[in-house]
């Protein structure tokens, strides 16, 4: 049996690992259009601030390294069409110039994300970037030299950890958000709040509600970008306004899309054609709290899908439970993250949903740097069921609590499991009673009197 892998990086060599494990023998090759392979690309704003040495060390294993497990692997190869009668690719050699027909068994369609690219993004401009992989950090560290002026369009994800690395290298920050806040669809409104006031203490100009209508260069290389506000000078500016799954390969291939826009797939990853399968930030999944179809690419996401199919693909069973969107990052002395549901999805759903907020110190108050940590413990009024949480933490690590939260709300917890868990306790780590027990706490006394 020959399975083939489109596209090298988290779900794909996931997959691919997994296969081998599974069955020594099965042939597998994975086809990668460009030069990296097997990395993890959420380092790459912390190789351009400089507590990441080099985009190598971002390098899970080489291709030499994965060749020598028996997974051929074909780097600057591009699958443009799929025939799944007859069960074979068509496949660019980039570096040969030439076209040539390749046979599958089982096939992963792991073909991630790509920017959206709003026009100022595809302008001829030097020094206008964005930030999915490899070749697009190099290039914006190769912009960075000399340069005094960053501006980052997009307040998500990527432009807060960019904000932070830019200004440790030094450079003056200004920060573009359409809406009316930075992470709008990350948390709710008071949460976007205490991140930005952060942010904006630590120098980098945010100007929310702020239109883009163009770029302004000089001599080749651009000089500034024009707002519905006014001209900001820059001389390295980064669009980071979101992404969209890549599902041209898959859909002309008769691949089935859901609602969300990504591919498709049953609990093993399988699409509606026959031997082909799907995963990673391509490829949608089931909410666990929700039960409905989402698109939310993360790293984790994107490798457990990938170990199930490869199981799957190499003869085994295995299935992917689904998600929470459990998230988090870093942007300076913050960690920020959440689980399941923020208060406003839950409305928007038409759930009875009632939330708390509870600020305390991320460990006991008398013992040293103890630093402020504020949470949002949201629950369903009727039931007590827990639904999601946020948390800003100005002392990064402390925003791991998340992850207590995560457990439950994997298991259709509810608040009183919740304040039932026996938590760690030591004044280094937490006050007694830990500011998730005490939100959860509030939120069953005000649930229950609801």
């Amino acid at each position: 049996m020959r399975i083939v892998i489109v596209g090298g990086v988290a779900a794909g060599m996931s997959a691919a690992s997994r296969a081998r494990r599974f069955d020594p023998k099965v042939e597998i090759v994975v086809f990668e259009r460009g030069e990296w392979i097997s990395y993890g690309a959420c380092g790459l704003p912390y190789v351009l601030g400089g507590d990441v040495d080099n985009f190598d060390s971002l390098v899970a294993r080489t291709p030499e390294q994965i060749r020598g497990r028996g997974i051929g692997v074909r780097l600057r190869h591009e699958v443009t069409g799929i025939d799944a009668g007859a069960g074979t690719l068509t496949v660019f050699d980039r570096d040969a110039g030439r076209t040539v027909t390749e046979p599958y068994d089982r096939l992963l369609i792991a073909t991630g994300v790509s920017p959206i690219r709003p026009d100022l993004a595809t302008t001829d401009l030097r020094g206008v970037h964005v930030l999915k992989d490899i070749p697009d950090g190099q290039a914006i560290q190769a912009s960075l030299e000399g340069a005094k002026r960053a501006c980052i369009v997009g307040g998500g994800y990527i432009g807060l950890e960019l904000a932070e690395n830019f200004r440790a290298r030094g450079l003056s920050v200004v920060m573009l958000e359409k809406g009316p806040e930075v992470a709008g669809r990350i948390l709710d409104t008071p949460y976007q709040r205490r991140i930005r006031e952060v942010v904006e203490a630590n120098g980098v100009n945010v100007r929310c509600g702020t239109t883009v209508t163009g770029l302004t260069g000089k001599a080749g290389r651009v000089t500034g970008v024009q707002t519905d506000a006014g001209l900001v000078r820059a001389d390295v500016v980064v669009v980071s306004v979101g992404v969209k799954p890549n599902t041209a390969l898959a859909r002309a291939a008769g691949v089935r899309l859901g609602k969300t826009g990504a591919v498709a797939v049953n609990i093993r990853q399988e699409t509606n054609v026959a031997g082909i399968y799907a995963a990673g930030d391509n490829t949608e999944a089931t909410h666990r709290v929700t039960r409905r179809r989402v698109h939310i690419p993360l790293g984790l996401t994107a490798n457990r899908m990938g170990r199930v199919a490869g199981v799957n693909m190499a003869g085994g069973h295995a299935t992917f439970p689904g998600i929470l969107g459990t998230a988090i990052f870093k942007t300076f002395s913050l960690g920020v993250a959440r689980t399941g549901l923020t208060q406003a999805e839950a409305d928007a759903l038409g759930l009875d949903a009632h939330s708390v907020d509870v600020s305390s110190t991320d460990h006991a108050g008398y013992y040293a740097d103890a630093a402020p940590i504020h949470v949002r413990l949201t629950a369903e009024r009727t039931t007590g069921r827990l639904l999601g949480t946020q948390i800003v933490a100005h002392h990064h690590l402390s925003a791991k609590r998340v992850d207590v939260v995560a457990a439950l709300l994997q298991q259709r917890g509810t608040v009183q499991d919740l304040f039932d868990c026996d938590l760690a306790y030591a004044p280094p780590f937490s006050s007694v009673w830990d500011v998730m027990l005490v939100a959860a706490d509030r939120l069953h006394r005000e649930v229950r009197a609801g």
